[in-house]
């Protein structure tokens, strides 16, 4: 009897002892896996615009060329038309003279830039006009350096064409209608030259 009460003692003693060191024990956990970092995608390079140089245009007016006496009021009026064509049509800048600019001063001040054009323009009265007021203007656009011609023509003042632009014959013939007629035309000598460059742009309507 004895016996049997000394073993269940050492049994349970046993299993209390057991329990305690099982308790005791403290349960290791593995330390979090470090996270895989998500690489950052590079920007995508935007390109960069090559920033193109505004064109340059040195405008003048031979107003010696004809042999009639003209205002220099014409020469301004074509002048100020074509250089607001050209304005209006790109970005180029305009520098025009209001000084005389003969054929061969044109040429000489083309061969001396390295970046503008010369637009050299010309009035004269038209040999199949039926009065001296019957005006014809030309323009030509002399390279820089070479002074090669660009592009060239004519506007006429009447209804007639041969190969330029025609401005419908003017009704009346009183100087402001007439200097307007002038402005026309030198608009028209600027859209030709901007079509011939390829610059053109659309007037807004």
């Amino acid at each position: 009897m004895r016996y049997r009460h000394f073993a269940a003692t050492f049994i349970i003693a046993l299993c209390a002892l057991s329990v305690q060191a099982q308790s005791g024990r403290r349960r290791t956990t593995p330390p979090p896996a470090a996270p895989i970092p998500t690489p950052t995608p590079e920007p995508t390079p935007i390109p960069k615009k090559e920033k193109q140089e505004g064109l340059l245009f040195f405008m003048g007016a031979d107003r010696h060329f004809s042999f009639y006496n003209l205002p220099y009021s014409y020469y301004d009026a074509v002048l100020r038309g074509c250089a607001d064509r050209l304005r209006d049509g790109s970005s180029a800048i305009i520098d025009v003279t209001d000084k005389d600019l003969g054929r061969g001063e044109a040429i000489k001040r083309a061969k001396s830039e390295t970046k503008s054009y010369v637009i050299y323009l010309t009035l004269t009265v038209e040999t199949m006009g039926r009065s001296s007021e019957d005006l014809v203007l030309e323009y030509a656009v002399l390279a820089p350096t070479t002074a090669k011609t660009v592009t060239g023509g004519r506007t006429y003042m009447t209804g007639r064409r041969a190969g330029g632009i025609v401005v419908g014959p003017p009704t009346n013939r009183g100087g402001i209608y007439r200097e307007e007629t002038l402005r026309r035309m030198g608009e028209d000598a600027g859209e030709r030259i901007l079509k011939a460059m390829h610059l053109n742009v659309p007037l807004p309507k």
